[in-house]
């Protein structure tokens, strides 16, 4: 137990998400075990049985996101609402609490799955293991980060930056990571023999991880050796997916397998479609970010916008569509593969980015971060004359 414990603490950490010593994790069993000694772990542990858990993360966020969850918590109020996919699907929106009272953090946990403790962190659960926290506070750090660039570009285009806005912004740029490189070295393809395939699809996965282009347990990566399609299994992490990725034949029959990554329609139609084997999505910040700006306040599908949108848009010469996980009648796999058979990228609106390379994922994961890295210097273009960089 305690072994699992510290994977997950490292993970944050090498992510950087939280510092050495900065997360807590327990896990309920005949004694509960925990990642470190805490004085708040006797608090969590009252948690834990008050909503029926076996695993609690509590959890200071490293910097910029300390910084980041600091502001929206002071400017949001009691709860703070993103508009980005992961929190659409998994967290709705994020609580906000004065101080990690048990049965205040209880109540909120029973119907959320985070809660934000003002000035000290963010507490989640999981049901019956560690990795679904740490999942879940991925997926909170993800959300703010979006929000608090968004938030900002909007609010700099329609009344300009005033100074504390300004200052808040700087000291989160001192903290940015740097532009993810373009290059990656790896395997060359193309791949016939599954052993290969499954080393190349592993590789790709830990590189975009590595690379901060998407959250270790977020994000799919699929190969086609025709007729056979390897993708990842839904809710796979990236950076540990040698006993993650199923083969699915595409002859004859071509739906979905319960234990595929939700996005298998999409993956299936590109390779289909476009005549490119290796096809990677990831979650980069950037491009989520420049995917919600949007200047049509008066459009008439705005509440439709991560579903249906109406108009045409690009970001960097990459299309911006819009679309549901999975197949159904709005899902991703009627917008995506059309659009990426004449670019080289397609962002989905508030969700992520699909890269297609021709043999291996050499090319797939250039176009991937080099995409990002457009959005990122597009971004402060776009915020330019407002903010010191």
């Amino acid at each position: 137990m305690e072994k699992a414990l510290q994977k997950y603490a490292g993970k944050l950490v090498r992510a950087g998400l939280t510092e050495e010593g900065g997360a807590l994790f327990g896990l309920r069993g005949v004694q509960t075990a925990w990642s470190r000694a805490d004085a708040s772990c006797a608090s969590l542990e009252t948690v834990m049985a008050a909503i029926d858990k076996q695993a609690i993360l509590f959890a200071e966020p490293a910097e910029p996101y300390r910084t980041i969850i600091d502001y929206l918590v002071e400017t949001s109020g009691t709860v703070i609402e993103p508009r980005d996919f992961e929190t659409r699907i998994f967290l709705h929106d994020l609580p906000v609490l004065p101080d990690l009272d048990p049965s205040s953090v209880a109540a909120v946990l029973k119907r959320r799955r985070s809660v934000v403790i003002a000035g000290r962190g963010v507490v989640t659960f999981g049901k019956t293991s560690p990795e679904a926290a740490f999942v879940l506070y991925s997926s909170v750090c993800f959300a703010c980060f979006v929000k608090f660039f968004s938030d900002m570009l909007t609010h700099a285009r329609r009344n300009g930056m005033d100074r504390p806005r300004r200052l808040v912004l700087n000291k989160v740029l001192a903290h940015l990571d740097f532009p993810p490189a373009t290059e990656a070295a790896l395997m060359k393809g193309p791949f016939a023999e599954e052993k290969q395939i499954i080393a190349a699809i592993a590789e790709a996965g830990r590189c975009m991880v590595d690379a901060r282009l998407v959250d270790s347990s977020f994000g799919n990566i699929s190969y086609f050796a025709d007729p056979v399609l390897y993708i990842s299994r839904k809710g796979g992490a990236l950076d540990e997916l040698h006993d993650g990725i199923i083969s699915v034949s595409l002859a004859g029959s071509t739906a979905s397998p319960e234990t595929a990554s939700t996005e298998f329609p999409a993956h299936r139609d590109i390779v289909l479609m476009t005549g490119r084997r290796a096809v990677l999505h990831g979650h980069p910040k950037f491009a989520v970010i420049l995917s919600l700006d949007c200047d049509k306040d008066d459009c008439e599908g705005r509440d439709a916008c991560p579903i249906r949108c109406p108009h045409q848009r690009f970001v960097c010469d990459i299309p911006v569509v819009s679309g549901e996980a999975g197949g159904g009648a709005f899902g991703l796999c009627h917008t995506v593969p059309p659009a990426m058979r004449d670019h080289r990228g397609v962002i989905v609106y508030g969700h992520g980015l699909f890269t297609a390379g021709k043999h291996d994922f050499n090319e797939a994961f250039e176009r991937l971060a080099a995409i990002e890295n457009d959005c990122r210097r597009e971004y402060f273009r776009r915020i330019s004359g407002s903010v010191d960089r």
